[in-house]
């Protein structure tokens, strides 16, 4: 028997927690090894209503899978935060951690304390961290021809998909105004039976409040208001009084006032993060005020920053009317898009931004192709920020090969845990290969002793690896194989921290009165052996 065979039988106490972080774990990587790789396959989620949902996305299928465990979780919460700082590698990320955890696991079997994996691990990611910055290749600029590689390799083969997330990071890179200098926006909007194209300005997926309504604008100033458009009301119990109707009354006639003002002030859109009332719809709508409810809180955040204008409430408003003009943002252009249901706006003042209109022929691409469209816009952001590093699990296994020298020259039990981190780094390329229909330890060999000759003869080694299309040992730089430095960076510390977080829990506590569950032979065990997640 194995050392975690032993371990999985439940017979080291002490460790048997482990295991069951570990099967949970390995559940959610089995969930989304399948999909690594430009050979990876997609996968069919389906809901209780019989929705389905077809994607290659790493976040989306372990969200799907809504675990129970509270190892699963955080390996759900690690791909999360993967995605917000890098927007790609959560994929990556998991089998990473994974493949610690269980390497980890192995060597705790045997007797290695986990303290000392701990330190290990800490030392090999900062290490590893370093050689991942040293090996970094900078761009040039948004014309580098290898950031539309990048692009390409995060939107999967999709060259419409990848072009225009190039486009995106061309248009924004042009710079701009002094006063605009500072994060550029960009928003990705997908819609059924639309052209694909990219937008100069931001969409707003809101239509005007009323067909009456102008269409089109040019030159328009527009308040931006986090607030509802509708007069204050004091509630039906003021109105069973006479100095509740009267308060009432005065209060639409406040607001009628303040509406009336607005196009005065050359105001010629209003955009609002709740209702508009009905009196608001007249008294604009005769003016040609375009007005805009219910927009989302990100989307005015964003929209306010395009516009260069100052988000208000209305109460501010109308203590201080001062404070109209000063608030207002200006664009050059807007334009209803009725067949879509958005709003366009065009040549903002404040900060340039950008829309990544994405369309396809039904529902279930179109979630999809947007998916994918963010994945190649962030991607393409990241080496702008960070550089670029070989892909196809290249730069990982030459890593693997630097940190298996670095822990030769180690002595102690931490150079387990140097060796855990070692061993997973092989993992991404030995998946690709196995997506791809090939032997995996095989070619994975045949990579090493490729990456060892080079250094041998004083070449480039780790943009060595594997041509997934014929299975020969290629240079992946030539091949325009290239992945985001930040990425690689992000899903390598990503993967240790979550590693490392599960590798110190050594009880398992349900807090419900429920007894302690150290993960043995127990049928008051609240994960069952059979479902980890």
């Amino acid at each position: 028997m194995s050392d975690l065979q032993a371990l999985r039988a439940g017979g080291d106490e002490p460790l048997a927690a482990l295991y069951h972080n570990l099967e949970a774990v390995r559940a959610m990587a089995l969930a989304v090894e399948g999909t690594l790789g430009s050979k990876g396959l997609d996968t069919m989620l389906v809901d209780p209503l019989g929705q389905v949902v077809v994607t290659n996305d790493g976040l989306t299928i372990l969200t799907s899978l809504e675990p129970s465990h509270p190892a699963a979780r955080m390996v759900v919460s690690m791909a999360r935060a993967q995605e917000q700082a890098v927007g790609d590698g959560t994929t990556t990320a998991t089998l990473l951690a994974a493949s610690i955890l269980e390497e980890a696991a192995g060597h705790a079997a045997r007797g290695v304390p986990v303290n000392r994996l701990v330190e290990g691990l800490k030392l090999a990611a900062a290490s590893a961290a370093a050689e991942l910055r040293r090996r970094s290749r900078p761009l040039t600029g948004t014309e580098d021809p290898r950031l539309r590689q990048v692009a390409l390799v995060a939107a999967r083969g999709d060259e419409s998909l990848a072009d225009l997330a190039l486009q995106a990071a061309q248009a924004l890179g042009s710079g701009g105004p002094p006063e605009t200098e500072g994060p550029r926006r960009r928003r990705i909007v997908a819609r059924e039976g639309a052209v694909s194209r990219l937008v100069t300005g931001l969409a707003v997926r809101r239509e005007p409040l009323s067909t009456q309504m102008p269409g089109v604008q040019r030159d328009a100033l527009v308040l931006v208001l986090d607030d509802a458009l509708e007069a204050d009301f004091a509630g039906p119990e003021a109105l069973r009084t006479e100095a509740g109707l009267a308060r009432h009354l005065q209060e639409n006639e406040a607001f009628r006032r303040f509406l009336e003002a607005l196009p005065a002030r050359g105001v010629t859109c209003v955009a609002c993060s709740r209702v508009a009332s009905d009196l608001a719809e007249e008294v604009l709508g005769q003016a040609g005020v375009l007005v805009l409810e219910r927009v989302p809180r990100q989307e005015l955040l964003d929209l306010a920053d395009h516009l260069g204008a100052q988000i208000v409430k209305r109460a501010a408003l109308g203590r201080e009317p001062s404070r109209l003009s000063a608030a207002l943002g200006r664009c050059s252009h807007i334009h209803v898009d009725e067949p879509l249901g958005l709003t366009w706006f065009e040549g903002g003042r404040g900060r340039p931004a950008v829309t990544l209109l994405v369309g396809a022929a039904t529902p279930e691409v179109l979630e999809e192709r947007r998916r994918v469209a963010e994945d190649a816009a962030a991607a393409v952001e990241a080496a702008l920020d960070g550089g670029v590093l070989p892909g196809g699990g290249a730069t990982e296994l030459a890593l693997s090969r630097a940190l298996a020298r670095e822990g030769a020259r180690l002595q102690g039990m931490t150079t387990y845990g140097v060796a855990a981190l070692t061993e997973a780094l092989k993992r991404p390329l030995a998946q690709m290969a196995a997506n791809a229909g090939y032997n995996p330890l095989e070619k994975l060999g045949d990579v090493l002793s490729a990456q060892a000759r080079a250094d041998e003869e004083g070449r480039e080694a780790d943009a060595l690896g594997l041509d997934l299309d014929s299975g020969e040992v290629s240079d992946l730089g030539q091949l325009g194989v290239w992945d985001p430095a930040p990425v690689k960076l992000h899903a390598l510390a990503a993967a240790v921290e979550t590693a490392i977080a599960i590798l110190r829990i050594r009880l398992i506590v349900q807090k419900a009165g429920r007894p302690a569950h150290r993960g043995g032979d127990s049928a008051d065990a609240p994960w069952q052996e059979g479902d980890p997640s």
